[in-house]
């Protein structure tokens, strides 16, 4: 007997989903934390010269696409690095120095906010541990606050990570030492583990070097790279394949045609 049309699309999408399976790759879709209390500052000035490089390895932030929406998280948020890329929509709360409406701040992760154990937790070392706090770039600060405040209560959460294109994987290191610094992560937008494969050997896994780069100790010079990386938050898998041709060089960055959502 003929199937009837409606059943069609269930078709598809099941066909779709084994395909992405079958290609190592996974349909999650990450979605928003509820909110949860914090309090804010900023830090540099409204150039937000002061926020490159940073904790996470991102360099210049405006070459790799993430702006002056930056935030430096405190190290119980930065989870020794595994936090890098993660997206918060942060909220001013509680105080006079809120603008009106409650606008919110959309900002990525991109460095660490280091105790101050010489401060009083409540008092200037807003980044001691257990304390939950963004240092956030000025430019960002100045969207949910007047910057004259120092420091506000803020209502804060996990958004998705929205990146045009696919994943940049920044190549640093030596014939024997390839380091990869891992940006534009989309989703949750934060990496718990990578595998690298030459066109000459099997998946090898990645160590975690520091903030956003993993390190692989192989002899890869001459082989197109493919790469499958982990997301921390969500644990999907996306698998990239031949980011990199066979003549890749140390210094260069290379995009990948897929991303988390």
């Amino acid at each position: 007997m003929a199937s009837s049309s409606s059943s069609r699309p269930w078709r598809s999408l099941c066909f779709v989903t084994l395909l992405a399976m079958a290609m190592g790759q996974t349909l999650a879709v990450f979605q928003p934390a509820p909110w949860s209390m914090a309090h804010a500052t900023f830090y540099g000035d409204e150039s937000a010269s002061a926020t490159m490089g940073g904790a996470c390895g991102y360099g210049n932030l405006f070459n790799n696409g993430y702006g002056t929406d930056t935030t430096a998280l405190s190290s119980t948020l930065f989870n020794n690095g595994y936090a890098c890329g993660g997206c918060y929509q942060i909220r001013c709360t509680g105080s006079t120095a809120c603008f009106r409406g409650w606008p919110i701040a959309t900002v990525t992760a991109t460095n660490l906010c280091p105790p101050n154990w010489s401060e009083d937790s409540n008092n200037g070392g807003w980044c001691n541990p257990p304390r939950a706090h963004f240092d956030m770039s000025k430019p960002a600060f100045m969207k949910i606050a007047a910057w004259k405040a120092g420091i506000v209560p803020v209502l804060y959460r996990r958004v998705p990570c929205v990146r045009k294109g696919g994943l940049r994987f920044s190549f640093q290191g030596n014939g024997y030492w390839l380091l990869v610094y891992l940006m534009n992560v989309g989703g949750g937008g934060d990496v718990a583990g990578m595998w690298v494969k030459g066109t000459k050997t099997g998946w090898i896994s990645m160590s975690h070097n520091w903030g956003a780069s993993y390190q692989a100790f192989a002899s890869l010079g001459g082989q197109a790279l493919s790469f499958k990386v982990m997301s921390y938050t969500t644990k999907e898998t996306v698998v990239a394949w031949n980011v990199a041709p066979s003549n890749w060089n140390m210094g260069l960055t290379y995009q990948a045609s897929v991303n988390f959502r």
